[in-house]
């Protein structure tokens, strides 16, 4: 039983690595070098999913940093791009740095509200 177990971990590690990155049960499991089915039962255990999800925010929160890393560049580009001398240019850098700003304001908004009720409730918990 303890052979089959480390076997099983071998395979999983490609298996998480290809539904993290958002194939199909299907595609996963044959780049994985496993049946479907297999797959299927390897999601029954919620270990695996576990390890499936946390994959998936590794993988997102690396993207977030890169592109964290690059906003700075294309909040220069857009604000080039607004002294244009093209009017169909300045026009579109005008409406995606409205748009971006409306988005980045709505979000901190949220936060800022998400945050207040977190305290709220940790007051809440306390008493």
């Amino acid at each position: 039983m303890a052979t089959k177990g480390r076997r099983q971990k071998k395979a999983d590690g490609p298996l998480v690595a290809a539904l993290a990155g958002g194939l199909s049960v299907r595609a996963a499991a044959k780049k994985a070098g496993l049946a479907e089915r297999t797959a299927y039962r390897r999601l029954d255990d919620p270990n695996f999913r576990r390890d499936v999800d946390q994959a998936r925010r590794e993988i997102i929160t690396r993207a977030t940093a890169k592109l964290a890393a690059s906003s700075t560049k294309a909040a220069d580009t857009l604000r080039r791009l607004l002294g244009s001398k093209d009017e169909r240019v300045r026009l579109s850098a005008a409406r995606w740095t409205l748009r971006l700003l409306t988005h980045m304001l709505d979000h901190e908004e949220l936060s800022d509200r998400v945050a207040a009720l977190e305290n709220k409730l940790d007051g809440a918990r306390t008493r």
